[in-house]
């Protein structure tokens, strides 16, 4: 029985984010919209003076909606999608009836001749267009709000694959590391273990919780320490990271698989090894991280680029356009170049 009320929860996350400013001034630009149709259709009379209150009346509706719609969203949230969206466009169609009818009243009362003579008509009116326009601007909030939970679920089934292709080589290399470490040095053991459960408490935790980057570079320099015992002399890392805002704040296990990536194709290929190069810098909007190794002798096998690809998605999901990841082979190296905004989108 605990398990009936999910399929509800799931029904309802999908309703839009009716307090948000794009909602807000996607219903003001709608009703704007109507206002200079009407103005500029072909047996229009609207003068300056009536184009000017009829502004400033579908403003003043809009922001009336917004603030109806944000205050009923803990109650629609209740609700399936099926009976949550009706509901919100009844209000709607009631709310722009009812002021309707109030600025009649005063506009007749007052005798400043806004309004058409009838009052009737005028209210009959602005609700059937109300509810036109409510029903197309639901419907829109409605598949913004399902395109946005696809894209939510295609990005959280990406990060799990990605979780699984990266756990299984680089646990079994750990385990084999900690057994030939526990008689010759239990201490370094004991770290590689702590290191290891840090890390894949992280990875197991992540899921959509967001991280800062101080704790991403220090899941970094804990995995670099597992594999620096693994690979000894071969293992070279250079950091470059001062000045960097710890407390950026940014998806969890966002760069580790990037620096994994850099080792596992990188540097664990050559005989020689090489030197991995970790640097940082702020940005005039943000911050600019580049993640280099040397390019091995051969091409690895199967190597396809699903984890940057990843990592590039999750980039786009949470961050947009103001967000990036770009690969370059220049100069013997593989760079990986990661720009993240200062702060989250709104």
């Amino acid at each position: 029985m605990a398990d009936t009320p999910e399929p509800r929860k799931r029904d309802a996350s999908a309703l839009p984010d009716f307090c948000s400013a794009a909602s807000v001034f996607t219903l003001m630009v709608v009703a704007e919209l109507v206002v200079v149709i009407d103005a500029l259709a072909p047996d229009a009379r609207m003068g300056w003076r009536d184009f000017s209150t009829a502004t400033l009346f579908v403003v003043w509706l809009a922001l009336l909606a917004s603030l109806l719609l944000c205050r009923l969203s803990p109650l629609l949230v209740k609700w399936p999608r099926a009976i949550a969206y009706p509901l919100a466009w009844g209000a709607l169609v009631l709310l722009v009836a009812i002021a309707s009818a109030v600025v009649a009243w005063l506009d007749h009362a007052l005798a400043t001749g806004l309004t058409p003579a009838s009052a009737v008509r005028f209210v009959v009116g602005n609700a059937v267009l109300a509810a036109l326009l409510g029903a197309a601007l639901l419907r829109y909030f409605y598949v913004l709000a399902e395109w946005r939970a696809r894209l939510a679920a295609v990005a959280r089934a990406q990060f799990d694959a990605l979780q699984a292709r990266i756990r299984p080589h680089f646990l079994y290399n750990s385990m084999n590391t900690v057994a030939a470490l526990v008689r010759v040095d239990p201490d370094a053991a004991e770290r590689t273990v702590e290191d290891l459960s840090e890390l894949f408490r992280a990875s197991l935790g992540a899921g959509d919780k967001p991280s800062t980057l101080g704790e991403e570079l220090g899941l970094i320099d804990r995995y670099l320490a597992i594999e620096q015992l693994r690979l000894g002399d071969r293992l070279r890392v250079q950091r470059d990271l001062d000045g960097l805002p710890g407390a950026l704040e940014m998806p969890s296990l966002l760069l580790q698989p990037l620096v994994e990536n850099a080792v596992y194709h990188g540097i664990q290929p050559r005989r020689e090894g090489g030197t991995l190069r970790i640097t940082g810098r702020r940005a005039s909007d943000g911050v600019q991280l580049e993640i280099a190794n040397p390019l091995p002798d051969t091409a690895a096998p199967g190597r396809s680029g699903h984890g940057l690809e990843s990592v590039r998605r999750r980039i786009a999901y949470h961050f947009g356009e103001r967000g990036a990841l770009e690969t370059r082979s220049e100069d013997g190296e593989f760079r990986v170049i990661v720009r993240l905004p200062d702060a989250p989108p709104p």
